[in-house]
Order: structure tokens, then sequence, then C-alpha cells
């Protein structure tokens, strides 16, 4: 992914264009293009910067897999990056402004909305205010409501405020005991350069005043009246080992989207990285999700790759069995069913068993008796 990334970076810095539009109250937010194809709005986190982040071994994977197969849209917040950094009011109604300002200024109609972290709260209001804009809006560690609006006891109001006070106190001094502290609640699994990296661009990103105010907004930040009320598919991706949003936060807004589908993420990071196991699910679920209906990279189902009996067997999977059920139905062993499976991902090119569920599906399979 090293590799890949150094020669895409090449590219895209000659392809990616940076511009600046006007949020309502004056603020000037930078935004980037790149990639073709449809379009695709990333909210991403606050901690980057559209000038560094295609040298980034944290984000460069990232924009990798968003601009494979879409024209991208994303930008750095208020108060980081390109986007102004004085004299700047952090609040979540801004927040939704300036999105807003960029999808005018870009002029998208329809697109789809990826959202991180605390994107995810401005994603579901903008989803909810425009909802003839977004075809599809992916959550990646999504909650409702800050930790603020959730109510603290005196002992986690005071240690929230340690932990804020240490990210003030040592955003530019030269000890990396500090990079690492505010690091490791964000990546405890992260890599030595991977640390690094993510230091280097919280100091990139803004000044530790506007990375204060910025974060306690986030903490009194709700949007719980929104969140049902979102109607757009909607796929939620989750880190079990979350510290920052817990995994029990982005399950509340799951189960309260009408139709989300939630997927957990075998992980501790609070966005995962690509050299985590769970990162090749992420890359699945997500391209699978975005993908156009009959675009390539949707992977249309094509039957007569597969054999009477490989057909057969995904039938079955579409209805939901597991390989025990599925052997002891057709009186095969379950290596055999295994064996079938595995041929099977391999010629609808898919990756995980809800993207081959979701393709037989599409082409009619999986129906019950009945039904």
């Amino acid at each position: 992914m090293k590799a890949l990334c150094l020669l895409l970076d090449r590219m895209s810095k000659s392809a990616q264009q940076i511009r600046f539009c006007t949020s309502h109250d004056g603020t000037r937010i930078a935004y980037a293009t790149c990639g073709q194809g449809p379009p695709l709005v990333w909210a991403p986190h606050w901690i980057h910067h559209l000038r560094f982040d295609w040298d980034s071994p944290i984000w460069c994977p990232w924009l990798t897999l968003l601009t494979r197969h879409h024209s991208l849209i994303y930008y750095d917040w208020r108060g980081c990056g390109l986007s102004d950094r004085e004299g700047v009011e952090f609040t979540p109604d801004r927040y939704v402004e300036d999105f807003e300002a960029i999808i005018e200024a870009t002029n998208v109609d329809r697109f789809a909305l990826v959202a991180m972290g605390q994107g995810t709260r401005m994603a579901m209001t903008y989803a909810v205010r425009h909802p003839e804009r977004i075809r599809r809006l992916v959550l990646l560690g999504p909650s409702s409501c800050g930790r603020v609006v959730r109510g603290q006891n005196q002992e986690q109001a005071e240690e929230e405020e340690t932990r804020l006070r240490a990210v003030e106190l040592g955003w530019h001094d030269d000890n990396p005991a500090y990079g690492r502290f505010f690091t490791s609640m964000h990546l405890p699994d992260a890599s030595a350069d991977q640390i690094r990296a993510y230091d280097d661009l919280l100091r990139q990103t803004t000044s530790p005043a506007n990375a204060i105010a910025m974060m306690r907004s986030f903490h009194r930040a709700d949007v719980r009246d929104f969140v049902p009320r979102v109607r757009c598919p909607t796929l939620v991706l989750h880190s079990r080992g979350d510290f920052i949003i817990p995994f029990e936060w982005g399950r509340t807004v799951a189960a309260q989207i009408p139709g989300a589908r939630l997927v957990p993420l075998d992980s501790r990071n609070n966005f995962v990285l690509d050299t985590e196991p769970a990162w090749q699910q992420l890359v699945g679920e997500i391209t699978e999700f975005v993908a156009l209906p009959g675009s390539s990279e949707a992977n249309v189902l094509s039957l007569d790759e597969l054999t009477p009996r490989e057909r057969e067997v995904l039938d079955i999977v579409a209805q939901g069995l597991d390989n025990y059920a599925i052997a002891a139905r057709l009186g095969i062993s379950e290596k055999t069913v295994r064996n079938h499976v595995s041929v099977i991902f391999s010629k609808l090119e898919t990756t995980s068993r809800a993207q081959a569920v979701a393709l037989a599906r599409d082409a009619g399979l999986g129906r019950r008796h009945g039904e």
C-alpha cells in the first residue's frame, strides 16, 4: 500500500484541485476535488490537511479507496488546514453551513456521502435537511450527541478537562510523549510510523486554541432529534473497541435510522487503518454499498460464470443459511461447502459474504419457497 500511495501521490497532486468557497458567516472553506466517476463527498476527520493528506500513511489509503471509482470532494474543517483559522466560530450549525456551501460551490446534485467521527452528526443533519441530495450515506464511528450532553459526573468532567489541558500544553512541545498521549486515545494500535504521522498532522492541522474550541463544540453537539428522520440508505461501520466514540453509541444510531445496517469492525482504533485486518472488510463494505447499480465496481452478477452446483449454493447462501446448514440441506460435507463458497467469491470478485448475498438477491436468488 505504501508504494501504491507514493505512485498515486505523484499522480493525484497534479490532478487534485484545491478551491475555496465562503460559508454563511463569511468563513472561507478550502475543499479539494480529485478522481473520476460519480460524485462522492467525504466529511473527514478534522485532523487532516488538504496539502499533506496524499503524503500521509494515515489518509493516503483512504483517498485511494474513495477515488477508485468516484470523483471525490473533501475539505478542511473551519479553523483547520487551508480554511480560515482566525476569528472562527465553532458550532454544529456552522459545520452544516460549511458543508452546504461546499455542495453549492461544487454544483453536485446527488451524491454518496461518507462521514467520519464528528462529521457524522453534520452528515445526518444535512441528510434530513436535504434528503433529495443524498444517494447513499456511510457513517463511520457515529454518535448522536457529545459527552457533555449525555451527562457527566464531577469526576468524568474533571477527567475530560485534564485531557483537553494535556493536549493544549503539549501541542507545540518537542517531547513526543504529548503527541503519543493524544494519538494513543484515537489510534491505540497504530505503528510507530503512523503515530509520528498522526502527531505531525495534529500540529499542521490547526492551533491548540482552535483544537480545544472544536473539541468542546463536539462534546456539546446534539443531533438526537435528527437521527430517526434520516431516510436515505445508510451503512454504519464502527470499531468495537473505539475509546473516543464507544461502539454502543454507533449501535444506537444504527438502530434509530430506519433500515440502516450496522457492521462491527474488529478494531480498537477510532478509525480503521489500512494495516489492520479490519481494513479489507471496511473496503469491501464501502465499495459495495456506494456503487451505482450496473456500474463495474458493483460486480453485477453473471450467473453464466457459475456452475449449477455453485448457483445452488449461492441461492441458499442468499437465504441466510450458514455453511453447516447448507451442507445438511445438500447432503455434502461442510468442507465442500466452504470450497464452493470460496470459488463463488472469487468468480464474483467479492470480499465478503454480505457482498455475495447482496449481489445474489439483486439477481433474484435467495427467495424461499412461498415468497
